[in-house]
């Protein structure tokens, strides 16, 4: 892979997550990657390494019909990013205890993102 610039990087894998490439998303991730979700502040999910970020995110795919991350601001450092994000998702299924198959769920939130030789080390998403 040629060298891609932190913004790039970010760009590419929000690319990949609104088209359900995992496969993508993976291939920009270090394999020490370092994934959390945090709702308020509650830890929802997480994961080490990058066998365990693809099951996480084969399981979050399995959720929604459609997802979209999109980008409405941008902090950029030399070996770090933050994005403030618009998301907006179609539940695939029922989630016992709460909303139906074909709800929409829509959140603002931002994803802080770190780097290293090349590859994204870190992904905290906070909604």
């Amino acid at each position: 892979m040629a060298h891609r610039s932190p913004q790039e990087l970010v760009e590419d894998d929000i690319a990949a997550y609104n088209a359900f490439d995992i496969a993508g998303m993976a291939a920009l991730l270090a394999d020490d990657i370092r994934f959390e979700h945090h709702s308020g502040d509650a830890l929802t999910a997480e994961a080490d390494g990058l066998a365990a970020f693809r099951q996480l995110a084969e399981a979050s795919k399995a959720l929604f019909s459609r997802r979209e991350q999109r980008v409405t601001a941008w902090t950029l450092g030399a070996d770090a990013v933050t994005v403030a994000i618009d998301y907006s998702g179609t539940l695939a299924r029922d989630i016992p205890g709460g909303p139906a198959a074909g709800a929409v769920i829509a959140l603002e939130g931002c994803s802080d993102f770190a780097f290293a030789h090349g590859k994204i080390v870190r992904i905290t998403d906070r909604s």
